[in-house]
């Protein structure tokens, strides 16, 4: 839990930094998202990629829908 200090600033937790990408002097930029939730975001606008996003892709093509559903429900009679 961070506290608003007197002068209306809080510390930002190293996690969110580190995931943020965001040290010393680095500009920060708060925006209301639809749901009205506060969004902290990196300044230039940049985010570091999920750590899912290298894995796109990496299944290889793979069967085709046609064969999928043969596959599922067996030979034709």
């Amino acid at each position: 839990m961070t506290k608003l200090t007197r002068k209306g600033q809080v510390t930002i937790p190293k996690p969110v930094r580190d995931h943020l990408g965001i040290g010393p002097g680095s500009e920060v930029h708060f925006r209301r998202a639809a749901d009205g939730s506060i969004v902290i975001e990196k300044a230039d606008g940049t985010t570091r990629p999920s750590r899912f996003a290298k894995l796109v892709g990496s299944a290889g093509p793979g069967p085709t829908t046609d064969e999928l559903m043969e596959l599922l429900r067996g030979e034709p009679e």
